[in-house]
């Protein structure tokens, strides 16, 4: 019996409250076995505001704070971090303390490939506090770690496993992050396809790294590219117009190598118009489809029933909730850095 079943609950501070941190915020105040016991931010406007007023919700008592210091003295169960950027310095202060944490953060997804030097230095933190780190989310994180291994348990033979993501942008009114982050609107170039490539390369490798460990295939290596596809015509969308002639869809494919071929891919397709020159591309609703080929081909497809106004409102919480949802296990699991291999099957509390 584990101590959930027992009737603990769990004092978490939340650490950030950008888009993510704040939906993860409020789950964490509404959670009926997560207790909020302080709330670090970012941001000093934030700092003395109620941790309630921060996510819409009736005031807490909780008071933000840009003081670790605050955070150490709260002795919390576990920190959820979520801040932009990461900040080892931060982390292993945490985990010395005895701090858990759970984070949406990539860089301690898959201990292998961290940096052998940070490697260590979270790894002795963890050992000094008894404490355990775990990083998860949606993509990456559920789409290409928790769904694929049910469906693989219905198969003895893997030739290959693709994950599609589709993400259309369109409603989305960021023009910072549309046109000058993501590159829609811009012309294609050969530098800017690398270095999207090589950047999702090291998001999305490691969740495919370790898929590929716990059935039993490592993988030789991982590789990626990226594709662009041209508006034919101007798209007026809700963050502007992406002229004709500039780049209206993306797909960077991320192949984790085995035996020369491809195992693992994670190809992501995301776009703001199908009005492009690239016919071939199957530009489906925002969603996943998951194909298992093998001795036991599977075909499955996830969408978000969502109007394009709620999308906004909407989205956060699908890197958010995971994250809340595995507090519980990280706080009850061995120390070190833990993957999602090395945790019990997640079952939400509502």
């Amino acid at each position: 019996m584990t101590s959930q079943a027992a009737g603990r609950s769990y004092r978490v501070v939340q650490w950030a409250t950008g888009n993510i941190g704040t939906r993860s915020l409020r789950a964490v105040i509404e959670h009926p076995i997560l207790e909020l016991a302080g709330l670090y931010v970012t941001n000093p406007a934030k700092v003395g505001k109620d941790a309630g007023e921060l996510c819409g919700l009736k005031p807490t008592g909780v008071k933000a704070t840009n003081k670790i210091e605050d955070v150490l003295a709260a002795k919390p169960d576990c920190v959820l971090y979520m801040q932009q950027g990461f900040n080892a310095d931060d982390v292993c202060r945490l985990l010395e303390a005895g701090i858990n944490i759970v984070t949406t953060r990539d860089e301690v997804e898959y201990a292998p490939a961290i940096e052998p030097q940070l490697r260590a230095r979270i790894e002795a933190a963890c050992a000094k506090g008894k404490s355990s780190i775990h990083a998860t989310g949606s993509s990456p994180g559920f789409i290409n770690e928790a769904l694929p291994l049910p469906l693989l348990q219905l198969s003895r033979r893997l030739d290959h496993l693709i994950i599609d993501e589709y993400a259309d942008c369109s409603s989305r009114n960021s023009p910072e992050m549309l046109f000058e982050v993501m590159g829609f609107g811009q012309q294609p170039s050969s530098e800017r396809g690398d270095g999207s490539a090589q950047h999702l390369r090291h998001a999305f490798g490691p969740s495919l790294r370790l898929l590929g460990d716990a059935v039993g295939l490592p993988l030789d290596d991982v590789v990626a590219k990226a594709e662009f596809g041209l508006a034919t015509e101007d798209i007026h969308i809700a963050a502007g117009v992406v002229s004709k002639g500039s780049i209206a869809a993306m797909r960077i494919s991320i192949d984790g190598m085995r035996g020369g071929k491809p195992l693992m891919t994670q190809r992501l397709n995301w776009y703001i118009g199908t009005q492009i020159d690239q016919k071939g591309w199957d530009l489906r609703a925002s969603g996943w489809r998951v194909q298992v080929l093998g001795d036991a081909p599977l075909d499955v497809s996830i969408t978000f029933p969502v109007k394009p106004e709620d999308y906004a409102a909407f989205t956060p919480g699908l890197t958010a909730h995971p994250a809340v949802n595995a507090v519980p296990y990280v706080v009850d699991a061995a120390p070190g850095l833990r993957s999602s291999l090395d945790l019990p099957r997640i079952a939400p509390r509502y």
